[in-house]
């Protein structure tokens, strides 16, 4: 059987031992936390066990565990390393086992999590992972929803991404952080000791190699600027005693600034247009996983292939390959944090929507608990998703759903990154700390309002063409022309005039069909595309052309 996701999945800090744990997983399901004395049902990691893909296709209670077991023979050469087990994500609590031993535990399904094993390497290794998916609102949850349907989705439990070993030298780099600028990059090195690191730069005029310690900006000459247009990465390899790790990076500023009076975001100093797809990150057959990475490149094309230049990834954290191919594709990414808390359709949907925007964090009713672990989730993200050159803005809240102290979690964020744009409270819910003024419009005309913000349309549009059946969006069409003039008339009549008055950047709702919300630009399997592409390419190109005129 061929092993699902088997590339390897970190991929800017890529080491030559790396052994893959993806595929067949025997697999229980128990009202008991404990492993059965037998096992009869296989699961296919990292597919959940609600998608199909993984074998099982089954809902899991909010009581039960989904208890995983695999022998783990490691590969010879890595006698006298450190050997580290790494999870990519498991959807939403953790116990892992190593040979009948507690390694530890994780909650929260959407970061990565390791352990070391390095003191007890046996020829063959029992591998046991218990997890449970309460989908506890404390915890970051997304989209997910047992009662699926409208725009709630199939939840996903247990192993979702890449389970994998690697084996590394005693002395040996921990984490890597990059910091682009327009002709340099900062490159900070953090290891398990204070020997120095030699870095080897690939660049069209030759290498540039440099032994530092700590961190060390190099400058590059006649540097070639990462754009969706061009996305041009600069390999690089790091060597730090007996480790040997490959990387790459891209040099791009993104930054909120005034062209001719007018607020503008700012993409390597000049104006530019985010055309973007709301991006929810679902497929048939493995949910929250295409069947393979090439998925990834898929959407990515699909929605270049109309023009678009950006997507608004939606409440959800991807694989590191998502990431990757949007870098080597040249995809730009609004990322959001995923959402924590209570969501009330009345306090966060309704009221808001015929014009209540604003309201005092004491109504808001978000718990100690939940505040603490949206924190530490955001800074998580923050740390596994920097060295992406892709993601140039961050979404703190999404409609109000988990808000709380918004101008504190503005300040807590720009501390952690000081290089991208913050949209703070994307839709509504105002507060004082933002990088943008954003809004969604969906049920009356936009209407471009000045601000001393660069302005951000962050979600719009949810057209869909009736196909029967039971179905969810925003608006409706009875046949496939009409739908199309619709959706170029929303922007010709409302987008575009926008754009020259200070539009900096629009997000159409959305990538494509999930489940019964209908009104993807593409299908829900991506075999259809339902809008006309060189008509969308056109309007593309006057979207840049106008973000560039003088008002």
């Amino acid at each position: 059987m061929a092993i699902p996701f088997d590339e390897y999945p970190r991929p800017q800090l890529r080491r030559s031992s790396f052994l893959c744990l993806n595929g067949e997983w025997d697999f229980a399901v128990s009202d008991k936390k404990e492993p059965p004395k037998s096992f009869t049902e296989k699961i296919l990691v990292p597919f959940p066990c609600e998608s199909e893909a993984s074998g099982i296709c089954r809902r899991i209670g909010r009581d039960e565990y989904m208890i995983y077991r695999r022998s783990v023979i490691p590969p010879t050469d890595w006698d006298g390393k450190r050997v580290i087990l790494h999870f990519g994500a498991v959807d939403q609590a953790a116990e892992v086992y190593w040979n009948g031993r507690l390694l530890g535990t994780n909650i929260g399904g959407f970061l990565p999590f390791s352990f070391e094993v390095t003191d007890d390497i046996r020829e063959e290794n029992d591998l046991t992972v218990i997890a449970a998916d309460p989908l506890d609102r404390h915890e970051a949850w997304g989209k997910q929803k047992r009662k699926n349907g409208g725009m709630w989705y199939t939840p996903f439990s247990g192993i979702w991404q890449t389970v994998w070993m690697e084996a590394v030298p005693k002395e040996h780099i921990t984490a890597l952080k990059l910091l682009p600028a327009l002709s340099s990059v900062r490159i900070t090195v953090e290891s398990t000791d204070s020997a120095p690191t030699t870095v080897i730069v690939k660049t069209p005029d030759g290498d540039i190699t440099e032994t530092f310690f700590g961190g060390i900006t190099l400058p590059i000459p006649n540097p070639v600027l990462w754009t969706p247009e061009t996305p041009h990465l600069y390999p690089f390899t790091l060597i730090h005693g007996e480790d040997r790790a490959e990387s790459y990076f891209a040099l791009r500023t993104v930054e909120a600034g005034e062209v001719n009076g007018v607020p503008r975001i700012l993409l390597n100093g000049k104006p530019y247009f985010f055309h973007a797809l709301l991006d929810q990150g679902y497929w048939p057959g493995g949910l929250c996983l295409p069947a393979s990475p090439k998925g990834y490149e898929t959407d990515i094309l699909l929605a270049k292939s109309l023009g678009f230049n950006t997507l608004r990834k939606h409440i959800r954290i991807e694989p590191l390959s998502f990431y990757a191919a949007c870098d080597r594709l040249g995809m730009l990414v609004m990322q959001d944090f995923v959402n924590h808390g209570h969501y009330s359709f009345l306090r966060d949907t309704a009221l808001p929507t015929v014009g209540l925007k604003r309201l005092p964090n004491a109504l808001l009713l978000r718990t100690k608990r939940t505040k603490e672990r949206f924190l530490r989730t955001m800074e998580g993200t923050v740390r596994h998703l920097y060295n992406h050159p892709c993601i140039v803005y961050w979404t703190v809240f999404n409609e109000g759903w988990g808000q709380f102290d918004a101008d504190g979690c503005y300040e807590k964020l720009r501390k952690n990154d000081k290089s991208r744009i913050i949209d703070t409270a994307s839709g509504w819910f105002k507060n004082k700390k933002s990088d943008v003024e954003s809004e969604h419009v969906y049920f009356r005309p936009y209407r471009f309002k000045k601000s001393r913000l660069p302005v951000v349309l962050s979600e719009f549009g949810g057209y869909g063409c009736s196909s029967g059946g039971k179905q969810y969006g925003y608006r409706f069409f009875a046949d496939r022309k009409a739908y199309q003039n619709a959706v170029l008339r929303l922007y010709e009549t409302e987008v575009l005039p926008a754009v020259s008055l200070g539009l900096c950047g629009a997000v159409y709702t959305q990538l494509s069909d999930v489940e019964e919300e209908q009104n993807g630009v593409f299908s829900f399997d991506r075999a259809e595309c339902k809008l006309p592409k060189e008509e969308m390419k056109a309007l593309a190109r006057r979207l840049q052309e106008g973000v560039a005129s003088p008002v």
